[in-house]
Order: C-alpha cells, then sequence, then structure tokens
C-alpha cells in the first residue's frame, strides 16, 4: 500500500507524544509556599491533655468499686486497679516509684531453710571453748547485780534479751527471720552499713544533732554490746517473724519478754536524708537531724537489715492503736554516735506482737491504714 498522503498531495507527519518530563513542565500546578515549623507551632491552639477521660472507669479489682479514687493505685504492666486498702498486705502509703500489683509482682515464694543455712546466713560464731561460756556467764551475772544494786538508786537500765533456751527453737526463730529477709531480697547485718556512694561513717556524729542528743550511759552500752555478741554466738532474742495477710511480714514475742528489755538495734545502710528524697523504701528510720538539713542522716533497711525491719507500727490516730504500743524507738549516742533502739516498755507475754510508733515528734510517717 501506498503511504497516506494530505490533500496537498504531501506525505502525512507522524505525530508523537510529548516526553513525560516536558507534559510535567508544561502543566505541573505553581509551586506551593510552606509555612515554617515556628509559624505552624506559634498560630497553633493549645491542647490539654487528661488521663481522667482513660481511666473514668477505673474500679478496684478486689472490691469493684471506683470510690475513693485518690486511694486507687493502677499498676505499671495490666494497668489495673486497688485500693490501699483492698490490697494484701495493706500499702500505706501511695508508692513513689513503678508498681505492680501483687498478680504482675514477681515476689519470690517464702524459703525455709536447715540448720547449716541459718548458721551460715547469720554467720554463727561458734564458742569452742567451755571455760568462755562460764566467764561471760560469770561476767553476766556480775552485771547484773550491779545492775540491780543501782536500780533503786538511779533511774531504770537496760536489760539484755533472754533467750529461748532451747537450742532447735532458737534456729526456728532465726530461720523466720533468714526466710523474710531472703523474700525482700536482703542480707542480714546486725550493725549500720557505710557504703562507698553513701554517707561516710564520718558524717554519723552526734555532735551534729540539733539541740544534742541523749547519751547512752555506759551499763546500757555494756548491754547492747552484749546483745550483739549473744547474736553472734547464735542467741537471739525470743522472737519469731510470721507473715500476715494484711500486716505482711511481722514480730510476735515468742517468750516472755519483761519491760525495759532491748529488743534489737534497728540497723542498716546509712545514708544522707536529702539522697532519699524519693525513696521508695517503706522502712526509712532517722538516724541524724543535723542543724544543717543536708547533713541529717537516715537508716535505709532495704538491702541490709534485722529483724527490726518488720517490727510493725501503731495507728496512732485510734485509741485502739496506741494500746497496741509495747515498744519504744529512742535515739541515743553510743560512743559519739548516733544509734537507734527499740526497748519493750511493759512486760510482753508470749504470741503478743510487737508494736511501736513510727512517728517520733516529726509526724511525717501516714498509720491512718495500719491495722
Amino acid at each position: 500500500m501506498a503511504p497516506s498522503s494530505s490533500p496537498a498531495g504531501r506525505p502525512a507527519q507522524r505525530i508523537f507524544p510529548l516526553r513525560r518530563e516536558e507534559a510535567t513542565r508544561n502543566h505541573s500546578p505553581p509551586r506551593r509556599k510552606y509555612r515554617s515549623m515556628e509559624d505552624v507551632m506559634r498560630r497553633a491552639k493549645p491542647a490539654v491533655l487528661s488521663d481522667e477521660d482513660d481511666y473514668c472507669d477505673l474500679v478496684c479489682e478486689q472490691c469493684g468499686s471506683g470510690e475513693r479514687a485518690e486511694e486507687l493505685l493502677l499498676c505499671d504492666r495490666c494497668d489495673k486497679g486497688y485500693h490501699m486498702r483492698c490490697l494484701r498486705p495493706i500499702v500505706v502509703r501511695v508508692p513513689i516509684g513503678p508498681w505492680s500489683c501483687p498478680t504482675c509482682s514477681d515476689q519470690p515464694p517464702i524459703k525455709r531453710f536447715p540448720q547449716k543455712k541459718i548458721v551460715d546466713f547469720f554467720r554463727i560464731q561458734k564458742c569452742a571453748d567451755s571455760a568462755e561460756k562460764c566467764a561471760s556467764s560469770q561476767a553476766r551475772k556480775r552485771r547484773r547485780r550491779s545492775r540491780m544494786l543501782v536500780l533503786h538508786k538511779r533511774r531504770r537500765r537496760l536489760l539484755p534479751f533472754t533467750p529461748t533456751g532451747d537450742a532447735a527453737r532458737r534456729l526456728e526463730q532465726m530461720g523466720s527471720l533468714a526466710s523474710a529477709l531472703t523474700t525482700l531480697f536482703m542480707e542480714f547485718s546486725d550493725e549500720l552499713t557505710y557504703m562507698p556512694d553513701m554517707a561516710p561513717r564520718s558524717a554519723n556524729q552526734a555532735k551534729f544533732e540539733n539541740g544534742g542528743m541523749q547519751v547512752l550511759p555506759k551499763e546500757d552500752t555494756e548491754t547492747l554490746e552484749q546483745c550483739r555478741a549473744m547474736y553472734k554466738r547464735g542467741e537471739c532474742p525470743p522472737l519469731i517473724v510470721v507473715f500476715d495477710s494484711c500486716e505482711g511480714f511481722t514480730v510476735e514475742a515468742d517468750g516472755p519478754i519483761k519491760d525495759m528489755t532491748l529488743i534489737t538495734e534497728y540497723t542498716g545502710d546509712v545514708d544522707y536524708i536529702k539522697n532519699r528524697e524519693h525513696d521508695d523504701c517503706d522502712s526509712m528510720m532517722t538516724l541524724l537531724l543535723a542543724k544543717d538539713p543536708s547533713n541529717s542522716l537516715v537508716i535505709c533497711p532495704d538491702k541490709r537489715g534485722n529483724i527490726a525491719r518488720f517490727i510493725s507500727g501503731i495507728n496512732n490516730h485510734t485509741p485502739e492503736g496506741r494500746k497496741k504500743q509495747n515498744l519504744k524507738c529512742v535515739r541515743y549516742s553510743v560512743n559519739g554516735e548516733c544509734r537507734v533502739l527499740l526497748v519493750a516498755t511493759r512486760d510482753i507475754a508470749k504470741g503478743e506482737r510487737l508494736y511501736y510508733d513510727y512517728n517520733g515528734y516529726e509526724h511525717e510517717y501516714p498509720t491512718h491504714y495500719f491495722v
């Protein structure tokens, strides 16, 4: 076939489409001018975000009530809510850091310790010489006689605790303490501990106390040292640590305890109060209230401590709670250093739980929810 021709007799020209770049260039709209981020943020209306809408239907998993919202704790893992008083054990104050509910918490089961493990846990020193035992027994009798002589002349003196006579029962008592400490990932320590990254021992001086501190008399200082020596030999006070569904770990008398008996010294790591303002440990104890608040000290039994860590506090807002108190917490100057002692304020019967007032004159610790 002959090629088609135009009316003028010329061959028709083949028309090719324009290139894509040329078509875009010829038909694209004019470029937009975008505003800067600063301009956008300056003209944007502020938005208010609130968690109330997200948790308006939050209820307690135990009682099913959404009332008393200020007492509802929210689990950081499952987002479920629990009233502080509905939890077991009861939570006394709002946790400062992250909090997990009982279902999500990784708390290990309570362990039981055989005899050898108990001896190793408390680093009990065995007396190899029976003569040494006899000598120490005679020394105790002499101190007891001298104490009886001054009883009527001066104020009452501290009494050393009387250990349970049955050695097997003493192992059970120490085993209960070892189980409680291990459950809280703690080590046993019957003295104040000074760690490199905390307050040094030189900071714990009674002369820094604002207004001065009562000095522990020489006879009572000997009683304190005697009690510590007995503990090292495995002769512990007649106390046993039990677990209560409401109070958690608590301490009961496993034998009669006389008035003015030295129960224990409050021990743990010593640190500055300023370093523990946002600490979540619920058992910190005031050690030193210095003239300069930045030098004030606390005892922190979160990693190391003794049975004082588990003695309960009273609800000092009710007459019934105040009647339970059978111990007092006293700060003394012992050889120039501040120490905290727990002393019986009356005769305590076997099976009776030990209680003292967590608040001194500061009244900062909340005790409304205590049993």
